[in-house]
Order: C-alpha cells, then sequence, then structure tokens
C-alpha cells in the first residue's frame, strides 16, 4: 500500500488489488472517495468511482495518531503557560498560538482552560502512579520496595508543590481530585507493608492500611521541604516509625 501526498499533506492511499488492478483511496470536498482502476488484456483502462463512509483502517489510525498527537500538544503547551503567568492569566488564545493551532480546533478537544488543565493534571497523576507501581513491582525484598516507592512518592510531593503557583496549586489539588489516586497509593502501600511485615521488617501490631495511612501523611511534608536531602531525611525518619517493636526484657 503506497500514500498519495499533495504539497507534503497525505491526502490518500493506493492499494493494489491484483497484477491489473488498483484500489485509490482519496480525501476531497469533505469525502472520502474510492476509484478502482483496472485494464483488461486489450490493455483497455476502466475507472469506476464511488463516495464511501467506511474509512481505511490504515487511515484511521494515522488520524487517531494525529488527534493524540494534538491533545498533547494542547497539555503539554498550557502547562507550561499556566507554570509561567498563572492560572487565571492564560487564555484560549494564547494556547491555540502557543501550540500552532487555530483557536477552532482548539475548542474540538476542550472546552475551557480549566477543562484542558483537569486533562493535564490527570495524566500527571496517571504518569506518577505508573512510575510507582514500577517501582512497587520491581525485584528485591518487600521492605526495598516500599522504601523505593516512599522516596519518589516524596520527590514527586515536593516537585509538584514547588513548581505551581497558589492558585494552580489550589486548583489541581484538592482533595475530590486526589481522593481516587490517593486510594490507589494507599492500597499499593498496604500490600508492600504487609509482605514486609510478613518478612519481619515491618511491625505487625498495626494494620497495614493504617501504617499506609501514616505514610502518606508524614510523606505530606515533602511540599514544604527545601531540599532532596531534605526529602531522604523525611523518608527515613518515616520509614523508621514502621520498624518492628521489641517486647521490654
Amino acid at each position: 500500500m503506497g500514500q498519495i501526498t499533495t504539497q507534503g499533506v497525505k491526502v490518500g492511499f493506493v492499494e493494489a488489488l491484483g497484477p491489473m488492478a488498483l484500489t485509490v483511496w482519496h480525501r476531497a470536498w469533505g469525502g472520502l472517495y474510492q476509484y478502482t482502476l483496472s485494464s483488461s488484456r486489450r490493455s483497455v483502462l476502466h475507472r469506476s468511482c464511488r463516495r464511501v463512509v467506511i474509512v481505511p483502517r490504515l487511515w484511521t489510525e494515522t488520524i487517531e495518531g494525529h488527534r493524540r498527537e494534538v491533545r498533547q500538544a494542547i497539555l503539554d503547551t498550557t502547562g507550561a503557560l499556566v507554570s509561567e503567568q498563572g492560572l487565571l492569566s492564560v487564555t484560549m488564545s494564547q494556547i491555540a498560538e502557543k501550540a500552532g493551532i487555530g483557536r477552532a480546533t482548539l475548542y474540538k478537544y476542550f472546552p475551557d482552560v480549566e477543562a484542558i488543565l483537569l486533562a493535564w493534571h490527570e495524566r500527571q497523576i496517571t504518569s506518577h502512579l505508573e512510575e510507582l507501581a514500577g517501582l512497587a513491582d520491581q525485584a528485591g525484598g518487600a521492605a526495598a520496595r516500599l522504601e523505593a516507592v516512599l522516596e519518589a512518592y516524596a520527590l514527586i510531593t515536593r516537585q509538584a508543590h514547588g513548581g505551581h503557583h497558589g492558585d494552580l496549586g489550589a486548583f489541581l489539588h484538592g482533595e475530590e481530585r486526589l481522593a481516587p489516586a490517593q486510594q490507589r497509593l494507599t492500597t499499593m502501600l498496604s500490600g508492600l507493608i504487609a509482605a514486609a511485615a510478613t518478612a519481619g521488617d515491618v511491625r505487625d501490631d498495626i494494620s497495614p492500611p493504617e501504617l499506609a495511612s501514616y505514610c502518606l501523611h508524614a510523606i505530606a511534608g515533602a511540599r514544604a521541604l527545601p531540599s532532596k536531602a531534605a526529602v531522604h531525611r523525611l523518608v527515613t525518619v518515616t520509614l523508621a516509625g514502621l520498624r518492628p517493636t521489641c517486647d521490654p526484657a
């Protein structure tokens, strides 16, 4: 299958049906047209054309890929503009211009700046959870994996709150928006704590969900810490509270 371009723009595909027949898919005048070209042994060229609604799979995948790229560009641009100027200073016109698209195109993806920011934040949360899940599933003992997850989460917490203007932070970090992610993180930590307790590396006199909640509240203090070294010390102190207790002699 080959492709047709006009001034560098992809406008169609050519599909071979056999040694003497071709089908050409061409997009024009708001529609998709299918041309069938064939020749007989007498070298007579036969041509037929019809307007179709069904789009070939390759074309569909190309369009969907383009849409994903445009959406990602919108999210990246909006995040950068809000970080630079503040939440209340960014307009849809600025986003469209910075992203290199028209305003009409932008409104096809999002109705307003708030909707873009919510989608951007959701993408950030998903990325962070995937990173933490990868650390939780890596090889090694449960205690070591727990420490890796807490360290990464503490750094994410510090970076996320340190890089936002006050109005943006208040908008993005409302409890109702973070609740589902917090629940997933609590479940992840509970599993690691339970496994570490079974191995004798974490105390077992308190339930894993309660210890997980303790960890999350302790790590929240990373928001105001001045350096990565301070974050590391916070994680060390948090882990100390998880160690098994020793019965008095």
